[in-house]
C-alpha cells in the first residue's frame, strides 16, 4: 500500500541494478532534480526489464526494496516530451506494476541463443 500523497518518479534509462543507496540517491538527483531524502519514491529499472529497484526516505534512512518478475518484463512508463529523463507515477499505477499487472510477456529467445537449461541437453 501506498501513502496517500507521496510522490512517484520513475527513472526512464536503465540503471546497473547493482548500484546502491549513494549511487542512486545520484541519479534522483541528476535525472529527477530532487533530493532523495524528500519522502517521494524513486523507481529504477534494470536493462532487461525482469527487475526494479525503488528507492525511498522513511523518515529515519534511505530504503531500497527491490523486486525481480520470474518469467515476465514490467512495462516501463514512456516518457511524454522528448529529452525527458523521468515520469511521475500514480499511486494505483505503481500498484498495479508491483503486483504484476503493468507487465510485458518477456522477448523470445532467438533460435541460435541457448539457456542453461538448455546447454546439459541431449537431444
Amino acid at each position: 500500500m501506498i501513502p496517500a500523497g507521496v510522490e512517484i518518479f520513475v527513472a526512464v534509462a536503465p540503471i546497473d541494478l547493482r548500484w546502491s543507496f549513494d549511487r542512486l540517491a545520484g541519479l534522483v538527483r541528476e535525472q529527477v532534480g530532487r533530493e532523495a531524502r524528500c519522502g517521494a519514491l524513486f523507481l529504477f529499472f534494470g536493462r532487461r526489464r525482469t527487475a526494479l529497484k525503488i528507492l525511498f526516505f522513511d523518515g529515519s534512512g534511505m530504503c531500497q526494496l527491490y523486486k525481480r518478475l520470474d518469467a515476465r518484463i514490467f512495462k516501463v512508463p514512456e516518457v511524454t516530451a522528448p529529452g525527458e529523463t523521468c515520469v511521475e507515477l500514480a499511486p494505483h499505477v505503481l500498484d498495479s506494476l508491483l503486483d504484476g499487472v503493468a507487465v510485458e510477456a518477456a522477448p523470445r529467445r532467438s533460435r541460435g541463443a541457448s539457456t542453461r537449461s538448455e546447454r546439459g541437453r541431449i537431444h
